[in-house]
């Protein structure tokens, strides 16, 4: 495998370019300006790459961006909570991968490479429906579809059946330097610790028994939050 993944520069993505490092199986990263609010995720893509010593592409589709109304591009407040949570998709980009995996095909294509991959992980199913098993597997073969006779370039995403949690495991086993991960979705000095995805990525750490090296403004929320979700499905 010569893969180019498409990495946020968050905490899964960055997991799965160190996982394929490790394995000889990485050839670049490939990251997008699509105007999120939290566009410091690029600066993290770019120094994984760097740590790396991979090539680092980085596509500005912001005009693109700009016609996709959500939270994580226009001026709504970013939701709190759980994934799990219904205010949660306020933070959906319309068709968000399925642009991001078109443009990456082409982009493995042109450059020789054989795969693309993508960290999408089970936590993401109930609120993205681009995260889902069903749809990775219809867009592969789409894509086989769309390079026949052109080029030979597949599918990647090991944690589509998994959860973060596995993800987490992995990053302590690959060494993965974590505090140089950006996930959270206001974009601020420090995570937030309140958004779905720090609510996420703290929970996830702390279920794989791993210490989270990340500095949030609330620490606590995120407890909070979880017992809510529990709450919910006990009613």
């Amino acid at each position: 495998m010569n893969a180019l993944l498409i990495c946020s520069g968050g905490f899964d993505s960055v997991t799965l370019a160190y996982r394929l490092a490790s394995e000889g199986a990485l050839g670049a990263l490939l990251t997008f300006d699509y105007g999120q609010r939290h566009v410091k995720e690029i600066d993290a893509a770019r120094l994984c790459a760097q740590q790396l010593k991979v090539p680092h592409l980085v596509l500005d589709i912001g005009h693109i961006g700009r016609q996709l109304s959500s939270a994580l591009t226009d001026d709504i407040d970013v939701p709190h909570g759980h994934y799990s949570e219904d205010n949660m998709k306020l933070t959906v980009v319309p068709n968000r991968n399925a642009i991001m995996l078109t443009i990456a095909f082409g982009v493995a294509a042109s450059r020789g490479l054989n795969t693309v991959a993508l960290a999408v992980h089970g936590g993401d199913h109930f609120i993205y429906p681009d995260c889902r098993p069903d749809f990775i597997r219809l867009f592969g073969e789409m894509q086989a579809q769309a390079l026949d006779g052109v080029a030979q370039v597949g599918l990647f995403a090991p944690y589509v059946h998994s959860d973060k949690i596995e993800i987490a495991r992995d990053a302590a086993r690959f060494n993965v330097p974590i505090i140089d991960t950006w996930s959270c979705y206001e974009g601020g000095e420090h995570h937030c610790g309140r958004c779905g995805t720090c609510v996420e990525r703290i929970e996830a750490m702390s279920l794989a028994g791993i210490v989270d090296p990340t500095p949030y403004l609330d620490t606590q929320f995120w407890q909070a939050a979880v017992a809510n979700v529990k709450d919910k499905a006990g009613d």
